[in-house]
């Protein structure tokens, strides 16, 4: 895509970011959600947990991309790095570079902010995304875990 403007997210881009935002959703095949669209949005408008939103412009003034981004302390190495929690680009812009210059400004933006690394994950079937992610980035070698919080009650 010739003419992109990958910028931080404005207030006047709820409608814009609200659509793909649940497309993103929809690709990982979590459930629409107006109460998370909602929530999520306030988190990037009031930068909440350290969360910032950056979005792809094309030549028309649509936005075709989003990312969401936040810093990270790294003991192991006392440094920070900067996460990628989510990145995802509208169906007719795929395959146009605009993932690409989506994780070229996670870089740009990590070094502006003192990060040392850009770190992300995503699924492990999602091969059209891990064949940009094996070009611009490198797999690790480790394993993502997770597990419920203890609720007392």
């Amino acid at each position: 895509m010739s003419e992109l403007t990958i910028r931080d997210l404005r207030d006047t881009d709820v409608d814009a970011w609200s659509e793909l935002y649940r497309g993103y959703r929809a690709f990982y095949l979590l459930a629409d959600d107006d109460a998370i669209v909602q929530r999520t949005w306030g988190w990037l408008q009031a930068r909440e947990y350290g969360l910032r939103g950056i979005v792809a412009e094309d030549e028309h003034g649509e936005l075709v991309a989003l990312a969401h981004l936040r810093l990270f302390a790294r003991p192991s190495s006392g440094a920070l790095g900067l996460y990628l929690d989510d990145l995802f680009t509208s169906a007719d812009a795929r395959g146009r570079g605009v993932g690409g210059r989506m994780l070229e400004r996670c870089a740009e933006l990590a070094t502006e902010s003192g990060a040392t690394i850009v770190r992300w994950i995503t699924a492990v079937d999602n091969t059209t995304a891990r064949s940009l992610y094996d070009a611009k980035g490198r797999a690790t070698s480790w394993v993502t875990y997770e597990m419920d919080a203890a609720f007392v009650g």
